[in-house]
């Protein structure tokens, strides 16, 4: 096969992309180790910051975004029992969040794809990368039934995350930082509906929890853990017993329900500088990681792209390769102050083993709920900031 620009991951980041060139006249072809259903069920990010609603309207997959997403202003900070709203909209001139699942974010670039008639390959392992340093670098492939083919393009991107043979031939070559934290999330996505139409971040001695929501009839809840957490060790009643727990207050009830899926996530950040092997680019999670508490791993993923996608079209259509070099430079401006964010809020708001720093964060969090100059500052990394 034969591409101007191979896609290597069929997740936000390198559907996206390939949207956006798309619409340019760029020719590409995606390919996916894992099944179309297992992407579309996939369960992962859900907070969507103003720039990614833009782009994703923009390039005209945000029909159903618009209609399903839950539209939030503002985010809600408990501590010592008491809840403090941090009213986004109104601090950062009108911007919001939009709350609307990954996977539902992948079926409607997916559904973009295959009505273009475009190629879009399923259960297509990329097994090695080959001939980077060269004008044809080649994407070696193994389909689902054993069988190996090859595709030849102009530029590879990999967007095939964190595990990904992409991130691995440029982190050979990178520096990559990394930082792993003492705290891990236990998941759980619960068939009933949401107790508050807003995200509620809770600090309690216990340890930190998260009320999410995914739909009006889904929630999603999250009990800070340890990394090593035993999974099998939390029946949904105890699950169930320390939501109440930590994230309760007076005169409020968290509803309970059946509890569709559970697992634990660690936390841990990433970074890898630079995001370029020769013609080989990273985009999304095979760039970087970041812990969820600030909700940036989705959003860094489309910013990647919304960077990279002009980049790439004046190098295929005037020969210019300023832009593709300063790409890794750009995209990670906006990663190191997103991985600083993220940094801050899940330190604030986790309980920490080291008692000096658990007390200096409970003091941080306490002057955050009291000044409207701190809540202006975390409002605007939260809905996105705008970046060059």
């Amino acid at each position: 096969m034969r591409t101007q620009v191979g896609i290597v991951g069929a997740g936000p980041a390198g559907l996206t992309l390939a949207r956006l060139l798309e619409r340019e006249g760029i020719d590409t072809v995606v390919v996916e180790a894992r099944s179309r259903s297992y992407i579309e069920q996939r369960v992962r990010a859900g907070v969507l910051e103003q720039g990614t609603v833009d782009l994703l309207d923009d390039a005209g997959v945000g029909q159903r975004m618009r209609a399903e997403g839950l539209v939030h202003h503002g985010i809600v900070l408990q501590v010592d029992g008491e809840r403090h709203r941090l009213a986004m909209s109104d601090l950062t001139g009108g911007r919001t969040i939009v709350v609307y699942g990954q996977q539902e974010l992948v079926k409607d670039l997916v559904a973009a794809r295959l009505a273009s008639g475009l190629r879009l390959r399923f259960d297509t392992e990329c097994t090695d990368l080959v001939d980077l340093d060269t004008d044809r670098p080649r994407a070696l492939l193994r389909e689902a039934d054993g069988t190996s083919s090859e595709l030849e393009c102009d530029l590879v991107i990999g967007a095939d995350g964190f595990h990904g043979v992409s991130r691995q031939l440029v982190a050979a070559g990178s520096q990559v930082f990394e930082r792993d934290y003492p705290f891990a999330w236990l998941g759980v996505l619960a068939q009933v509906a949401p107790s508050c139409d807003e995200l509620i971040y809770a600090r309690h001695a216990n340890g930190f929890a998260l009320h999410s929501l995914r739909s009006p009839t889904i929630s999603r809840l999250y009990l800070q853990c340890t990394p090593d957490e035993d999974l099998d060790a939390w029946s949904d009643g105890q699950i169930w017993d320390e939501l109440q727990t930590r994230l309760g207050v007076s005169g409020w009830t968290l509803a309970e329900g059946p509890i569709l899926e559970k697992g634990v996530t660690p936390m841990r950040s990433v970074v890898a500088e630079p995001m370029r092997h020769g013609r080989l680019l990273l985009a999304g999670d095979a760039g970087h990681i970041v812990p969820p508490t600030g909700a940036k791993g989705l959003n860094l993923a489309i910013a990647d792209v919304a960077i990279l996608a002009p980049r790439i079209i004046d190098f295929l259509r005037r020969s210019e390769s300023s832009g593709l070099d300063d790409y890794s430079d750009v995209a990670l401006r906006r990663v190191w102050r997103a991985q600083d964010f993220s940094n801050e809020m899940t330190l604030m708001l986790h309980s920490n083993p080291d008692r000096f720093e658990d007390k200096r964060q409970q003091a941080r969090l306490r002057y955050v709920v009291s000044s409207e100059a701190a809540q202006r500052s975390i409002a605007e990394n939260y809905v996105g900031l705008q970046l060059a």
